[in-house]
């Protein structure tokens, strides 16, 4: 069974870091674009980077210069280093193989998440 599944999340103060990981089991995960999303209460799941098969990158404006997605094949997994935190960036993260970075569809469905909580 293919499956990804997503740690690494906490509670952390404002400019503090966090980095998630994102583990494939079942499928090669680097010969997908994998992308990292978040969803805080009350709003819209959105994208937050993506890193493409071909390992080019792209961030959502809100956390460029920030975060920082990368990947280690031989662990079959995805890291999102999450620097310089805010209050804002509270949220559940979830990540998702897709077609193509910027997608709004994904492959499979959605995991359970790692919550972050960035608190004053």
């Amino acid at each position: 069974q293919s499956q990804l599944v997503e740690s690494g999340g906490g509670l952390v103060q404002p400019g503090g870091s966090l980095r998630l990981s994102c583990t494939a089991s079942g499928f090669t995960l680097g010969t997908y674009n994998i992308g990292w999303f978040r969803q805080a209460p009350g709003k819209e799941r959105e994208g937050v980077s993506c890193i493409r098969s071909s390992g080019t990158t792209t961030y959502a404006a809100s956390v460029e210069g920030r975060f920082t997605i990368s990947k280690d094949n031989a662990k079959n997994t995805v890291y999102l280093q999450m620097n310089s935190l805010r209050v804002e960036d509270t949220a559940a993260y979830y990540c998702a193989a897709q077609p193509r970075c910027g997608a709004t569809i994904i492959f499979g469905s959605w995991g359970q998440g790692t919550q972050v909580t960035v608190f004053s």
